[in-house]
């Protein structure tokens, strides 16, 4: 019978926009467990590592070099039925490290309906027929464009910047600058709508845009960027002038004239902190702009581009899925709460360790960040119905399964099958705790599977 610890070695994938070298925790982590043939190269850009099934790249048994996806198909039990029953014989989440360097394209996941259409009409740009909500844990600090603003501040923007007001058009603009001022306050369904619309109007605009209207727009931005805190009239209360005219400057470097230039006075701008995090729906516009972070996701890799990027862009896909929903950026944090199913030891205790649930409103997947902060501090889960996958990202320990006990260090992958009770054990001190991510799924169904 296949023991439920595995310990995994994961591939990582070199797109432009990830940290080079040593400097990327993706490549990092990937050379903890290399492939035969890695060996990180200081000019190279190392951007995912990858944890799960998705074939596109399957993490393997260190031991016997099966991939985790064969794994799982032979020996459904480490699945559970139940998880079996809803998502097929293989895990239900991809998990990932990513490293950003450069910004990753304007972009949005599709939901499950529009997934299933992509994929039939288009599959080589969309290789899967599966919805895409994710969530993103940082791990350093982090930055990224993420949501919709509140309407006021594109407001102010478009008043504020003339090359923004230009591409998006003066009917445009003053109408949705009437649009917001007449909703403001009113939080009735129809004039949710009506700024929706209003909001796809203004938004559909600019994407719209001809290649060489972009590039004249963006001459006079940068231009106006050189203003410094006095650019966009000073910004706005989440943006300060000085923040927006740094990152146009810094975009325009990277991608020289682009859409994204102006798509980020739509969005909202955040930063995190390590442990904070973010959960994106499908349909949520995104663009991920530095940083390293944990992100967890259904398992798909389908993406619809529509700026910052030099793939392939499918703008009017893009304007018509997004949902437009608009709100400031702390509606999309996440607040994690104490992980009620794992047990302490005294030591753990009293070094104030932790385990923080992240727990995103869908079924495929919850996250745990567990600290153990002393040596000798340990964490004992409960058994779960349904699989893990848990990466270390700091220190030095033990995991254990009953009597199978294994050594966890930074980039450390282990997949735990389901009914397994897991053990952690710091052998750090406190400059050097222990910190883990445990991505899991748990239908929750009493049925054993019979009812789904």
């Amino acid at each position: 019978m296949q023991v439920p610890l595995v310990r995994l070695q994961c591939g990582v994938n070199s797109y432009d926009w990830g940290k080079k070298g040593e400097a990327s925790a993706a490549a990092q982590f990937a050379a903890a467990t290399p492939a035969a043939d890695f060996a990180i190269q200081a000019d190279r850009p190392y951007a995912e590592l990858w944890m799960g099934t998705h074939p596109s790249n399957p993490s393997k048994d260190v031991a016997t070099g099966r991939t985790l996806l064969d794994l799982v198909e032979t020996n459904q039990a480490l699945l559970a039925p139940s998880v079996v029953a809803r998502y097929g014989k293989k895990l239900p989440f991809l998990f990932k490290v990513l490293s950003i360097h450069k910004a990753l394209s304007i972009q949005a996941h599709p939901n499950k309906k529009l997934a299933e259409q992509l994929h039939a009409r288009d599959p080589k740009n969309y290789p899967d027929d599966n919805h895409k909500p994710e969530m993103a844990i940082a791990i350093t600090p982090f930055e990224g464009l993420c949501g919709f603003r509140p309407l006021n501040e594109i407001a102010h923007f478009l008043k504020s910047i003339p090359a923004l007001r230009q591409l998006v058009g003066e009917d445009t603009a003053k109408a949705f600058a009437e649009t917001v001022a007449k909703n403001d306050g009113n939080e009735a369904d129809a004039a949710k709508a009506e700024n929706k619309k209003a909001l796809q109007a203004a938004f559909g605009a600019l994407m719209a845009s001809s290649e060489s209207d972009v590039k004249t727009a963006t001459e006079a931005l940068v231009a106006a960027a050189g203003a410094g805190a006095e650019f966009a009239d000073g910004g706005v209360a989440s943006t300060s002038g000085a923040t927006l005219a740094e990152l146009v400057t810094r975009l325009h470097g990277q991608f020289g004239p682009d859409y994204g230039l102006f798509v980020l006075f739509f969005l909202n701008f955040v930063t995190l902190e390590p442990g904070e995090a973010l959960f994106l729906c499908a349909d949520d516009i995104h663009a991920y702009v530095s940083g390293d972070i944990i992100e967890c996701m259904a398992s798909s890799d389908n993406v619809v581009r529509a700026g910052l990027t030099p793939k392939f862009k499918d703008v009017e896909t893009l304007v018509s899925m997004l949902t437009y929903n608009y709100a400031p950026i702390d509606e999309q944090k996440m607040n994690p709460t104490e992980y009620p199913y794992a047990t302490l030891n005294r030591t753990a205790y009293s070094s104030s360790s932790e385990s923080l649930l992240y727990d995103p409103p869908i079924d495929e997947f919850s996250v745990v960040r567990t600290a153990l902060k002393e040596a000798g501090a340990k964490v004992t889960f409960d058994p779960l119905d349904g699989p893990s996958i848990i990466i270390c990202t700091q220190g030095t320990g033990k995991i254990s399964v009953g009597p199978t006990v294994q050594e966890i260090k930074a980039g450390y992958v282990y997949f735990v099958g389901a009914t397994a009770e897991l053990v952690l054990e710091s052998e750090g001190d406190a400059d050097n705790e222990l910190v883990t991510f445990k991505a899991f799924c748990e239908v929750e169904d009493n049925s054993n599977g019979a009812n789904l």
